[in-house]
């Protein structure tokens, strides 16, 4: 039965008074010295753009100076822009921690101060109403219906009173063979969207949301679950989607051969006034008409060639006597296709009709992926974000020569094989965990059969429709394909994020002394490399487009793509993070891309929506679903929530929420399945082991984001009972990990054995700690946790003397020189920060080790597919934990850098 209901997070004022009031636990580490921070001027992330259509930003605040009244909401004003505004995070102290604040699109909000205050009211509201069997959403001349059940997540749209677009749904094609191979025939069906659920989650004046959710139904069968979210902006011409899917089939089975969004527009005018645009290159425009009047044998009379290649109404009666006569044998072309089948190139076809023959228009190599039908009187342009980054794709126009056309985004294109996620291996003999512990060991693929499956994987779009009132010109239709390829966004300053206080230890880019100049430009290098690489090595696809790869093949120039567990990344070591806080210390557009894209791969396909593995993600891989070993580490909210607060993406929300109760997953997967039988890790039920770092650590940041978000003490009570009872046990973090119990969250039994692992400390828990530590006093936890910073990279002598014997598994001491300085820095012993920046600087092979000044080598000729520029020097293990730690320790202890550069021979 579909519902109805209001999120109690983000929609209206009422919300906002009842989540302003949630009581939270005033508590810190602390006291906190609140410094007045600078103005609130928002910025464009990437320049001015030429058209905008509304955009959201999330703001932090500095603990204890925004404080709601009681039942109160907290009112923000953006100049004479108006904005809507609503709570994302709090302080303990209830005070405001994050908000979110929309502005209407054609605006010009970058500049402006935002400020507490009245806001200004948009000139055209949005407004919904809502209904039984519909939600109807009007915006100044738009009107949208939103039916509550059946197949359609846009009934109509009408501008000015005339229905322009109807009937939009999502369709998948099935197919039950990847090819011809296997059968010499392959079987088709075709699904279509089935809503089962539509909630209403914010009502406007400025933005209002629409969550629609349900499934691809057709033949009896229901499959693929969605998400779809319609954003719709004041003064906007278009509504924003960001579609989600899960795939729940059998990959040996269930093939995708299209997966799309479609719609149609009626046509009313003559064929000659119809007209279709497609993009180009860069900023370049295909148009044409569906009967075109230009390249005749008979000129159709002065300016009226260029008059319909403007998009512009011809008359009949303006042509000249032999054009108007012979109208009718002109042909009328009613289908066009742009298909983008790989990442480097594109064709445009068009065909008179079904049955007839398609005639190839031109090609090109990347596109932005917008396409528009319609005629002077208005028309449809749909299309989506990363459009040849994620290639196989395709748009489509249908029918443009009768009463009715559509327009189709195909996110996986049908012109492409079928997709195809079948496991890229077999068992190959492997058969038992002993024999899989061999094969890692050649490979560093941890296999298990059955273990390698796509099911329960998910993938997020983003597209934009437009309902608009005439054929856009070339120029205002390029602009409108820029903002599908790269929304604007506005943004905050990172000196103005940094004096919040917010997402632990970092500074802001500074390159004031000469040893920090050195620091900064070896991490400009290397945040340059990876972003250059992903074009260079073509790190693109519809399932991969976002990831990096693991390690480095230099003797055939490669990455190790097809060997075992050295290929894509999957977050491993906190790649996703090292990118997060490049963005917030130096506020480069295109590091902030780089890391969007990461996040929404990350989150979605390579962690488990549904099954037994919900909760959890897989380790790095050849196929991002293929490693055996589904781990916490991999689902970490750590890694979406810095997207999630700078942008207040729903979906994030959603991803972030959903790993609430993922450590009763442990239940479903033995993550140490494989390691010999032990007395220890036999478990009572309701109990299962759990380590501090790749596992709790994890879980942690999805319950701390709860918190913050909804004020929840239940949230923060079960990280007390994990902070509280590591602290009790006898080797506290040097015992690595603990019995687990589920219900309470608490770490059981003596914990007086020691054992040391290296990942436990690179999977985020380092920047949750320092967080948590800032805003709960939990002393039992703070003496462990410095305790474990002090004397994880300490000398053998002084760990003897703690623990009665040097343990072996103290790896990555570079990386965790940045423990020693988090020590430095709390307990204020310069000594011991001398002594983290020369781990940090010492010779594990790594940048420190003569890496600071290498740089790319270029390899040309034979030996490369194409010329490249090649570092074979660099893992991206090595470089994502080395700039976190180059970014942690220059913010706790960069006034002793310059020092410590002269000794270890750097300056």
């Amino acid at each position: 039965m579909t519902s109805l209901s209001r999120r109690h997070l983000l929609q209206s004022a009422t919300a906002l008074v009842a989540l302003s009031a949630v009581p939270m636990a005033v508590e810190a580490a602390a006291p906190v010295k609140v410094k007045p921070v600078a103005s609130t001027d928002l910025r464009w992330l990437d320049g001015t753009p030429a058209a905008f259509e509304g955009a959201t930003l999330g703001v932090p605040w500095p603990r204890g100076t925004v404080k709601p009244a009681k039942g109160k909401v907290a009112d923000f004003k953006l100049g004479d822009v108006p904005v809507q505004s609503w709570p994302l995070a709090y302080w303990p102290d209830g005070s405001l921690k994050w908000t979110a604040h929309a502005v209407p699109a054609g605006t010009k909000p970058a500049g402006l101060p935002l400020t507490q205050g009245k806001a200004s009211a948009p000139a055209k509201a949005v407004s919904i109403k809502q209904e039984a069997t519909a939600v109807t959403v009007t915006c100044g001349e738009l009107v949208w219906v939103v039916p509550t059940s059946g197949e359609h997540l846009i009934a109509t749209a009408t501008r000015a009173g005339r229905l322009t677009l109807k009937e939009m749904k999502l369709v998948a094609l099935w197919q039950n063979e990847p090819d011809l191979d296997a059968t010499g025939s392959v079987s088709q069906q075709s699904f279509a969207s089935k809503v089962t659920k539509v909630t209403v989650e914010q009502t406007g004046p400025v933005r209002a949301v629409i969550k629609i959710e349900g499934v691809h139904s057709g033949n009896g069968r229901d499959w693929l679950p969605f998400s779809v979210r319609l954003y719709f902006y004041a003064g906007s011409e278009s509504v924003r989607i960001v579609h989600s899917f899960i795939y729940d089939g059998d990959p040996f089975k269930d093939f995708i051969r299209g997966l799309g969004v479609t719609a149609k527009t009626p046509m009313t005018e003559e064929t000659h006034n119809r007209h279709v645009r497609l993009t180009g290159d860069g900023v370049g425009v295909w148009g044409e008409a569906v009967r075109p009047l230009t390249g005749l044998r008979r000129p159709v009379g002065k300016g009226l060639g260029l008059a319909q290649v403007e998009g512009k109404a011809v008359a009949v009666a303006d042509m000249a006597k032999p054009v108007q006569d012979g109208l009718k044998w002109i042909p009328e072309w009613g289908d066009f296709t742009l298909s983008q089948l790989t990442p480097d190139g594109y064709t445009i076809k068009k065909r008179t009709r079904s049955g007839h023959a398609w005639i190839d228009s031109n090609a090109g190599t990347r596109t932005k992926g917008l396409a528009y039908v319609g005629g002077a009187s208005g028309g449809v342009a749909l299309g989506f974000k990363d459009f040849w980054q994620r290639s196989p794709t395709q748009l489509d126009v249908r029918n443009a020569h009768t009463e009715m056309a559509e327009i189709t985004a195909w996110l996986w294109s049908p012109d492409a094989p079928a997709m195809d996620v079948r496991p890229y291996r077999s068992a190959d003999g492997m058969d038992t965990h002993p024999e899989e512990i061999e094969g890692l060991n050649i490979t560093y693929e941890d296999y298990e059969k059955g273990w390698d499956i796509a099911t329960g994987v998910a993938r997020t779009s983003e597209l934009n429709l437009w309902v608009l009132g005439a054929t856009p010109s070339h120029q205002a239709f390029s602009d409108m394909a820029e903002q599908v390829a790269n929304p604007a966004r506005l943004v905050l300053s990172p000196e103005r994020i940094h004096q919040c206080g917010v997402f632990g230890d970092w500074d802001v880019a500074n390159s004031s002394t000469p040893a920090r100049k050195i620091l900064e430009d070896r991490l400009t290098y290397q945040i340059d490399y990876y972003m250059k690489e992903v074009d260079q090595r073509r790190w693109y696809g519809f399932w991969t487009y976002g990831d990096v790869m693991h390690t480095y093949d230099h003797e055939r120039h490669m990455w190790r793509y097809d060997i075992g567990g050295y290929a894509w990344d999957n977050s491993e070591l906190s790649t996703d993070l090292w990118i997060w806080y490049t963005y917030l210390r130096t506020g480069r557009a295109d590091v902030f891309k780089f890391a969007e894209a990461m996040t929404r791969q990350t989150g979605e396909v390579d962690v488990y929506h549904l099954g037994r593995f919900k909760g959890f993600g897989t380790r790095h891989g050849v196929q991002p679903w293929s490693d055996s070993s589904k781990q916490p580490r991999v689902s970490n909210a750590a890694y979406r929530r810095i997207f999630y607060y700078l942008t207040a993406d729903e979906r994030v929300g959603d991803l972030m929420r959903d790993l609430n109760e993922s450590d009763f997953s442990l239940k479903n997967v033995d993550i140490s399945r494989k390691l010999p039988p032990s007395p220890e890790r036999e478990t009572p039920e309701g109990v299962v082991n759990s380590s501090f770092g790749t596992s709790w650590g994890s879980f942690i940041s999805a319950w701390l984001t709860e918190w913050e978000r909804t004020g929840d003490t239940k949230w923060r009570d079960r990280i007390v009972n994990g902070m509280t009872t590591i602290g009790k046990l006898k080797r506290r973090w040097f015992a690595s990990s603990a019995p687990y119990d589920l219900k309470t969250g608490k770490f059981l039994g003596e914990g007086d054995y020691v054992a040391i692992s290296h990942l436990n400390g690179v999977f985020g828990v380092v920047e949750m700690s320092s967080e948590l530590l800032s805003l709960i006093d939990e002393p039992l936890y703070r003496k462990a946790w410095l305790e474990y910073c002090r004397y994880y990279n300490a000398p053998n002598d002084e760990l003897k003397a703690l623990l009665g014997r040097v343990p072996s598994g103290r790896n990555l001491r570079d990386a965790h020189s940045r423990l020693t300085a988090y020590a430095a820095f709390h307990e204020k012993d310069k000594a011991l920060a001398l002594r983290a920046w020369s781990e940090f600087f010492g010779s594990e092979g790594r940048e420190s080790d003569g890496g600071l000044k290498r740089r790319t080598q270029r390899i040309d000729g034979p030996a490369v597919l194409r010329p490249l520029d090649e570092d074979p020097s660099l893992s991206t293990n090595g470089t994502a934990q080395w700039g976190l730690a180059a970014i942690q320790n220059l913010a706790l202890i960069g006034d002793s850098l310059d020092e410590a550069a002269k000794s270890a021979g750097i300056l």
